[in-house]
């Protein structure tokens, strides 16, 4: 299994918690797995580069460590979307290369977890989006949907987007993201239903405070479903 893209309705809704959720969970497997976010923004100038956050939680959480442009290779600093930063920074996203890189990190791993950026169909470029990056990679996506109020709408339009695509379609997560929304469970039940597919696990929003006991609670969650995802 070369492992998943992990795509979300929107920015900010657990991408980054369900990827070190799945990896620790293949990990306790006795898979050697690595991540990779190949464009973020907002980075953080950090020992001369430019470094972002996230990925340096999945840079940390690979099974072995990996130079943080292998991790991340289009880290941009301003905290805008992905084909704005390019632009300003002059520094245009080339999905061969990112392709190539993760065909790098496969074959030295049994798992590579790939996260994206933003949305779906958020553009890296004038003519390239999130999700043209996934397929290319032709890794089976796993949709992140943040529950909170205006989800539904996110989620059925970037379902239907995905599937369209021709995408392979692992499942989708629900990520507790917003602990202060009162309506979680009736809106996954809507999901489901409009989906027309059952939600692979649902995660919990982690405070960075507590992070290695919530990837655990989470991973145990996602290694239960693992076969499953598998098949």
């Amino acid at each position: 299994m070369a492992g998943f893209f992990i795509t979300g309705t929107d920015t900010g809704v657990g991408k980054t918690w369900v990827a070190l959720a799945l990896m620790h969970a293949l990990q306790t497997q006795g898979l050697h797995v690595l991540g990779m976010k190949p464009v973020a923004t907002g980075c953080d100038w950090i020992d001369g580069e430019l470094r972002n956050e996230d990925a340096l939680l999945l840079q940390r959480q690979a099974s072995r460590i990996l130079p943080y442009s292998q991790v991340n290779p289009y880290a941009y600093q301003l905290p805008v979307a992905p084909d704005i930063a390019a632009k300003r920074e002059n520094f245009p996203v080339n999905i061969d290369h990112i392709v190539a890189q993760c065909r790098v990190l496969e074959a030295s791993a049994d798992s590579v977890l790939v996260e994206g950026v933003g949305g779906w169909t958020v553009p890296l470029g004038e003519s390239v989006k999130v999700a043209d990056m996934a397929l290319c990679l032709k890794l089976p996506v796993i949709l992140v949907v943040g529950l909170r109020l205006g989800c539904i709408n996110h989620a059925l339009l970037t379902w239907d987007a995905m599937v369209r695509s021709g995408v392979t379609v692992a499942g989708w997560v629900a990520s507790e993201c917003e602990r202060s929304f009162e309506f979680s469970d009736e809106t996954l039940v809507t999901l489901q239903r409009e989906m027309n597919i059952a939600c692979i696990t649902r995660v919990f929003a982690i405070s960075r405070n507590d992070l290695l006991s919530q990837i655990n609670f989470n991973a145990d969650a996602m290694a239960k479903i693992l076969p499953r995802m598998w098949g």
